[in-house]
């Protein structure tokens, strides 16, 4: 058993002329690899932009389409020829308690912080009154204030006490 030792073949180094053709061609080649990923980055930039504005236009369609609903609800009530107080009465609580479905959907949280402790993160003190409560005991409130997440779409509007100013 011999082994026969065949020598590598080696590569001739390219005539100077190929060389430089095959580099150009290369240069051209990685040159339209780079256009090709840059035009490929841009265009993903675009369409990431547009779904974002889509996402933004349209991101109260849902909650567009629910409170349909409950104007739906109120215009069927003005249609109403022969209605009576009482009827009126029970339509706007039936349309209350369908906005209320809404806002609950929706995660729209209503404030009514009456006897709560005032807290200007959620509160709007309109007047403090002189009270026998606690200073800053909520109590009143003009308009109540909503949340949406946890967060404040409008604070509530109240008024505080604070404590009787003592006569000297």
């Amino acid at each position: 058993m011999t082994d026969k030792i065949t020598p590598k073949k080696t590569k001739k180094p390219a005539k100077p002329k190929n060389l430089e053709k095959d580099l150009v061609e290369k240069i051209a080649a990685l040159e339209a690899q780079v256009l090709y990923a840059k035009a490929e980055s841009e265009n993903n930039r675009k369409r990431a932009l547009e779904e974002a504005e889509k996402t933004r236009k349209y991101a109260i369609e849902n909650f567009s389409q629910e409170i349909l609903l409950v104007k739906d609800s109120l215009d069927a009530a003005l249609v109403i020829k022969n209605a009576t107080l009482e009827s009126y009465k029970d339509g706007v609580d039936l349309t209350v308690k369908q906005l209320a479905t809404v806002f609950d959907k929706f995660n729209i949280e209503e404030l009514n912080p009456k006897g709560d402790t005032f807290n200007p993160n959620f509160h709007q003190a309109m007047t403090m009154i002189d009270s026998d409560e606690e200073p800053n005991k909520i109590l009143s409130v003009f308009q109540k204030g909503y949340k949406l997440n946890g967060r404040v779409l409008r604070p509530a509007l109240v008024s505080v006490s604070k404590e009787k100013e003592k006569k000297a």
